[in-house]
C-alpha cells in the first residue's frame, strides 16, 4: 500500500484518517492512500514566499539554470525507481518514457537555454534601450525580474512526472517558488519524483512543496505576485479562474485543458505516398500511447473525401494489431486508463459521439486484455467516421479522453480547414503534405485557433518529433477551449513568472541597474590592454581608445583585388557617385573592419582565447580614400559559459576625423578566468 505524503514547510506530511482510496487501473483494486491531512496554507505561503522567493532571486538566471541541470542527471541517475511503479498508472514502459524521460529532458532543455539565451545575472534585459531625449542623456529599457509571490502548479493525471517538471523547469529558472498539486489518481508516481528533487538538495530551502490531496483555502490567498498554472479539464479550469481572489488581485492564471485536436490527410496524399504512411503510423500512435489520454491527442481526423475508405481500412487494420493488456506484460502495448472513473468517462463520451457517427472499431463485447480483467480501467482502440462533418455538432465539441478517434472526410483544403477551426481552440493541429501550398492554406487559414502545426512530410525523415510531443523549445497551449494559455515555449515560458518594467534614466543608472554597459554610461581605462586581462579583472565600461589609420585608394583597390568584392561603389567613381547613398568610391565595411581589428588587437598571447562573433553590425556614414577612422573599444557585458572561460561582449563604434560615426556592432570573445 503506497502511502505519498505532503510536503509543507520542509517537513512530510503522512496522509490522515480521513485519507481516499486510490483504485489501480489495471487491477481494479486499492493500491494507494492519499491526503486526508490538514494542511497549513498560511505557513505553505510564508516558507515560499518569504525563505524560498529570497533564496531563489538571489542567484543568477545561470545559477539556477546549473541546478536544473544538476537536477536532471539526479534524477535521471534514479530512473529506475520511477519506472517500478509507473505500471501502476496503467501506463506500458513505453508510455512511462514519454512521462518520465520526458520530463528529465525537459530540464535538461532549460538549463541549456537558462545558459545560453539569459544573461548570468539576476536582470533580464528585455529588448533595446530606447532614447526618450534628443541628447540620449535621459533612456528607457525594459527589464524583466522575477515575481515576488509563489507559483502553484495543478497538474493532471496523465502525466505525473513531466506534468510536474515541464512547469518547475520553467519556474525555477525564473527564480519563483513553486507549490506543486499532481490529480490525485497518480500522485505516488509524482511524490516519488518529488521525493528525489529534496533528497538531491540542490534547491534552496523552500523553493519547492507538494500538496498531496485538496489545496484547502490555498487560491483563496493568492496575491498579485501569484501564479496559477492548470492542466485539466474546461469546467475545472473555468471554476478556478473566477476564484474571487484571482480575480480581485489579478492573479496570473495559465490554463492548458480540453482540446479537439485534429489531423489533416493533405489533399497531395494517395494510398501509395509517403505522407500516407506517415499519416497511418501518427494515428494509430496518437490513439494508442498513454491510452489516448494525451491533451495533444489526434481527435479528429480530416481526410479527402476519396480517400476516406482507404483510410478507414488502414487504421482499422492497424489498430487490430495492438495489443491491450497489463502494461508489465510482454508484448503489451496499449495499457489501461488511469482509472475506473475515466473508463466511465470515456465510454460515455463515446456514446455521445456515436450519436453522430458510426463505430468502425473498438466493440467492447468479446474484448480481453492480455493479462487482466476486462472489467477494470481497459478500452481496445476506438475508431469512428462521421460522413456529414459540417452537420455534426457533438463530434466538434465532445472530447473522448480515452483512445478514440473520429475520420472526418472533406472537400478540399479549405474544407480542411474549416473542420479543423470548428474545435474552437486546441493545442495542436497536424497536416500531413508535400505540397507547400496545402500547407500555407491552412495555415493562413488555421494558425489562429491552434496553439501549434505540426507539418510532416517524407523530408522530415527521423527528426520529426510527432503531432502529440510537446517539446519545451515550443509553445505548449491553445486559444478557446485548450484554456488560452501557454507554457514551455523556451524562454517565452519563464516570462510568465517574470514581471516586466520599464525603467527610465540616465544611461549610468540603466548600466548599474541591468549590467550592460550603454552608450552615454560611464568609460574607465585601464594601461594594461584588455586583451591581456583575463576574464574575471575586465570591468564592464572598460575601454581602449585606438590610434588612427588613413584609408588609402591602394587599401581600397588591394582589399577588391585580394577579396574578389570588385563591387562598382569600390571600383567606378561615376557609378558610384550616381548611387544616392555615397560621395563616389568608398572603402569596403569589411575593410573597415579588418582595419578597426588591427587597431584594437593585441597581438601577443593573453587570456582572451578566440573571436566567435559579432552581433548587429550596422554602417552609419561612408569612408572615402583620404579619411581616417579609430576604434573605442568597450567592455559591454559579461557572461560565465564554464568552468574554464566566459564570453565577453565588446562594444565596437568607429569613428572618422570628424568624430563622426561611421560604423558599430558587438564584438564577442571568449576570455580565461585566469592566467
Amino acid at each position: 500500500m503506497l502511502k505519498p505524503e505532503s510536503f509543507i514547510a520542509g517537513d512530510w506530511i503522512a496522509p490522515g484518517a480521513t485519507a481516499s482510496p486510490i483504485i489501480g487501473p489495471v487491477t481494479a483494486t486499492e493500491i494507494a492512500l492519499a491526503g486526508g491531512s490538514t494542511l497549513d496554507t498560511d505557513a505553505m505561503l510564508h516558507y515560499a514566499r518569504n525563505v524560498g522567493g529570497p533564496a531563489l532571486r538571489a542567484l543568477t538566471f545561470h545559477d539556477r539554470a546549473r541546478i536544473l541541470k544538476k537536477l536532471a542527471l539526479y534524477i535521471g541517475g534514479r530512473k529506475e525507481e520511477l519506472y517500478a511503479i509507473n505500471g501502476l498508472t496503467g501506463a506500458t514502459r513505453r508510455d512511462g518514457g514519454v512521462d518520465i524521460e520526458g520530463g528529465i529532458g525537459t530540464l535538461y532543455v532549460y538549463a541549456s537555454k537558462g545558459r545560453r539565451e539569459l544573461p548570468d545575472s539576476r536582470v533580464y534585459v528585455d529588448g533595446e534601450v530606447e532614447q526618450l531625449g534628443r541628447t540620449g542623456a535621459f533612456i528607457g529599457q525594459h527589464i524583466a525580474t522575477p515575481l515576488q509571490g509563489v507559483a502553484v502548479h495543478i497538474n493532471a493525471f496523465n502525466f505525473p512526472v513531466w506534468g510536474m517538471l515541464e512547469k518547475l523547469a520553467p519556474t525555477l529558472l525564473a527564480g519563483v517558488p513553486a507549490i506543486v498539486k499532481p490529480a490525485t489518481q497518480t500522485c505516488y508516481l509524482t511524490e516519488a519524483c518529488f521525493r528525489m528533487i529534496i533528497e538531491s538538495g540542490l534547491l534552496p530551502e523552500g523553493a519547492v512543496q507538494l500538496i498531496i490531496g485538496r489545496t484547502g483555502d490555498l487560491l483563496d490567498k493568492m496575491g498579485p505576485q501569484d501564479v496559477v498554472s492548470f492542466t485539466g479539464s474546461a469546467d475545472t479550469a473555468q471554476m478556478l479562474r473566477t476564484t474571487p481572489a484571482l480575480i480581485q488581485n489579478s492573479t496570473r492564471f495559465l490554463a492548458e485543458q480540453d482540446s479537439l485536436n485534429a489531423s489533416i490527410l493533405g489533399a497531395d496524399a494517395d494510398a501509395d505516398s509517403p505522407e500516407f504512411a506517415l499519416f497511418i503510423k501518427e494515428a494509430v500512435t496518437e490513439i494508442t500511447t498513454k491510452a489516448g489520454q494525451k491533451c495533444t491527442a489526434m481527435r479528429r481526423l480530416l481526410v479527402p473525401d476519396h480517400m476516406a475508405d482507404t483510410v478507414t481500412d488502414a487504421l482499422t487494420a492497424k489498430l487490430a494489431t495492438v495489443t491491450v493488456g497489463h502494461p508489465d506484460s510482454e508484448g503489451v502495448r496499449m495499457g489501461a486508463l488511469a482509472s475506473m472513473a475515466q473508463k466511465s468517462d470515456v465510454l460515455a463520451k463515446a456514446a455521445q459521439i456515436g450519436t453522430e457517427a458510426r463505430q468502425i472499431c473498438g466493440e467492447l463485447d468479446g474484448f480481453q486484455p492480455v493479462d487482466a480483467d476486462a472489467d477494470a480501467a481497459f478500452i481496445p482502440p476506438t475508431l469512428f467516421r462521421c460522413d456529414d462533418p459540417d452537420a455534426a455538432e457533438i463530434i466538434h465539441s465532445v472530447e473522448a479522453f480515452g483512445p478514440v478517434s473520429t475520420i472526418l472526410p472533406y472537400r478540399d483544403t479549405a474544407h480542411a480547414a474549416q473542420l479543423a477551426n470548428r474545435g474552437e481552440g486546441s493545442l495542436v493541429a497536424s497536416i500531413f503534405t508535400h505540397d507547400p501550398a496545402i500547407a500555407r492554406d491552412i495555415t493562413l487559414t488555421s494558425a489562429a485557433w491552434h496553439g501549434r502545426l505540426y507539418i510532416n512530410n517524407r523530408d522530415t525523415g527521423r527528426e520529426a518529433t510527432g503531432h502529440g510531443a510537446p517539446m519545451p523549445h515550443m509553445v505548449h497551449g491553445g486559444p478557446g477551449r485548450a484554456g488560452g494559455g501557454e507554457e514551455l515555449g523556451g524562454i517565452r515560458g519563464v516570462k510568465h513568472y517574470l514581471q516586466r518594467t520599464a525603467i527610465q534614466g540616465t544611461p549610468e543608472i540603466i548600466s548599474a541597474i541591468t549590467g550592460t554597459w550603454i552608450k552615454g554610461a560611464p568609460q574607465s581605462e585601464n594601461p594594461t590592454h584588455p586583451f591581456q586581462r583575463t576574464f574575471n579583472e575586465i570591468q564592464i565600461g572598460e575601454t581602449i581608445h585606438t590610434e588612427s589609420r588613413t584609408i588609402s585608394m591602394e587599401d581600397i583597390e588591394h582589399f577588391a583585388h585580394f577579396t574578389g568584392d570588385t563591387f562598382y561603389a569600390h571600383m567606378d567613381e561615376d557609378a558610384a557617385q550616381r548611387n544616392p547613398f555615397f560621395p563616389g568610391r568608398v572603402a569596403h565595411g569589411y575593410l573597415l573592419l579588418s582595419f578597426a581589428a588591427g587597431l584594437f588587437v593585441e597581438p601577443n598571447e593573453g587570456p582572451v582565447l578566440a573571436n566567435t562573433g559579432l552581433n548587429g553590425l550596422s554602417f552609419q556614414k561612408p569612408v572615402s580614400a583620404g579619411d581616417s577612422i579609430k576604434v573605442a573599444l568597450t567592455c559591454k557585458r559579461k557572461t560565465k559559459r564554464n568552468d574554464e572561460y566566459g564570453e565577453v561582449a565588446w562594444n565596437a563604434t568607429l569613428t572618422n576625423q570628424d568624430d563622426e560615426q561611421v560604423a558599430e556592432y558587438e564584438l564577442l570573445t571568449m576570455v580565461a578566468y585566469d592566467r
